[in-house]
């Protein structure tokens, strides 16, 4: 029976960066995988949908030739093309995990992992893998387990999947062409990217939220401008409003919600993820489960102090950074339990970066305004608009604001709320801030380069201190 020091149950984000860092702390380690390495994130989620949304992105520029001093006729636009560069990129990717996992000798096993007891992991062999490790049947022997298995799209009660009629963002990246019409059932970020790219796409969007926004857990004043940008692409939402039926309706199909019936090709349901904690032998060890999540600590250890959970089979937060970041965190203290480091610090969820990649991009941290004044704190806000930001209106691209919510007695960074350019790739500084406890002052006095969208951050530190230069 191979013995190890850690043997991980999922080749995820999670999974996978767990295994490297425990290989980095002198922890002998094992991996076990059904389906991918990498999990969904790189196969058919956060990857691929980027690889299509930079088309999308590319395909909106060219549209606008005419403000870039350009002209053409004719722009033929083919998704299948786009489709096969975003399986390119995904695979790229996964070699390289699969390199990453020979580099640090960390034994992959393909098959299905289930617990056979606190310090056992059964491993079942499954078929079609693509894992490029070696088949396995039998049980590996673990002093640790970490638990990194991921979650699946959740369904509306009693629907099922239908492809292509009804669809979940799965067997909507192995689409080839782009549906004629669609119904998107959910305004989070999943719904939100499929519907910027098949609207460039040309494809006839109609979004339906419960809530009364899109980008209902965001600030809701990025909510309405996100709301703004997509009317005038042409986008339609119905917000507030259940969905009471999906049924067959000849070639498409038909959705009943808020008293209307509407037809589509195609609908796309994004209403979340449920976290796959069955068949993985849970109760038989005492792992606890409540609604559908495995419960930790600080430290990502489960009610079983030996065996650990990360990612989202956690009902954390639901995102690839996020399970890497409490990869890291449950080897660290794995480690330090075996002498081999110091104890890690716990996770501050509240500094976890949070992404939407439509256009205008959405990105995010902490406390929104609103449920900053529900726990009492008295803030001040710091608003900048990108059409005061000379490298967005360079770009062409102008459309959004950056808004900072601020403790009003101590300065600290309770959220960061922003939509427009490339804000994805402008978040970072603003989390590192507040991971190092700096203020508005300390940003406003680290200058940054001119003509950068960067600056829109340092102008929004101004505006939170009432000194606004540019507005």
């Amino acid at each position: 029976m191979p013995q190890y020091d850690v043997v991980i149950i999922g080749g995820g984000p999670g999974g996978y960066v767990a295994a490297i860092r425990a290989a980095q702390l002198g922890l002998k380690a094992a991996l076990v995988e059904r389906e991918h390495l990498g999990g969904i994130c790189l196969n058919w989620g956060c990857i691929p949908t980027k690889a299509l949304l930079r088309n999308a992105e590319v395909i909106e520029l060219l549209r606008r030739g005419e403000e870039f001093g350009f002209s053409f006729e004719n722009l033929k636009v083919d998704y299948e093309a786009a489709y096969r560069r975003s399986r390119q990129v995904a695979d790229r990717l996964v070699r390289g995990v699969q390199f990453l996992m020979r580099k640090n000798r960390i034994d992959v096993y393909e098959g299905e992992g289930r617990l056979r007891s606190a310090s056992q992991v059964e491993v079942r062999p499954t078929q079609g893998t693509a894992v490029g490790g070696q088949r396995f049947e039998g049980v590996l022997e673990a002093k640790y387990i970490v638990l990194a298995t991921g979650a699946r799209p959740r369904l509306l009660p009693g629907l099922s999947l239908d492809p292509p009629r009804v669809i979940t963002y799965r067997q909507a990246l192995e689409l080839k062409q782009v549906p004629r019409s669609i119904v998107i059932i959910g305004a989070g970020p999943i719904g939100l990217e499929f519907a910027y790219l098949f609207r460039v796409y040309g494809a006839e969007v109609t979004l339906i939220e419960m809530l009364p926004h899109l980008a209902p857990l965001e600030d809701e004043e990025i909510s309405v401008e996100l709301e703004k940008q997509f009317t005038r692409m042409g986008i339609r939402f119905m917000t507030n409003t259940r969905v009471e039926a999906v049924r067959a309706a000849g070639e498409g199909v038909a959705v009943e919600a808020g008293g209307q019936i509407l037809q589509a090709e195609t609908v796309l349901v994004a209403i979340g993820v449920q976290p796959n904690t069955e068949d993985l032998g849970l109760e038989a060890v005492g792992v606890q489960v409540e609604r559908g999540a495995v419960v930790v600590n600080d430290f990502l250890q489960t009610s079983v102090p030996n065996i650990y959970a990360i990612g989202d089979l956690t009902g954390k937060l639901a995102l690839a950074h996020v399970a890497s970041a409490q990869g890291i965190v449950a080897v660290e203290h794995i480690a330090a339990r075996e002498g081999k480091g110091p104890m890690p610090p716990a996770l501050d969820y509240l500094a976890m970066p949070r992404c939407t990649y439509c256009r205008p991009q959405i990105a995010s941290m902490g406390l929104t305004e609103k449920q900053a004044k529900e726990q009492g704190y008295t803030v001040k806000v710091g608003k900048f608009p990108f059409q005061a930001n000379g490298k967005a209106l360079a770009f062409g691209e102008h459309a959004g604001f950056v808004k900072l919510v601020v403790d009003a007695k101590y300065g600290e960074i309770l959220g960061v709320h922003m939509i427009g350019p490339e804000v994805t790739e402008l978040l970072p500084e603003l989390v590192l801030a507040r991971t190092a406890e700096l203020t508005p002052e300390e940003i406003v006095r680290a200058v940054h380069a001119h003509p950068t969208l960067s600056e829109a951050l340092a102008e929004a530190a101004h505006a939170a201190l009432g000194a606004a230069i540019h507005i």
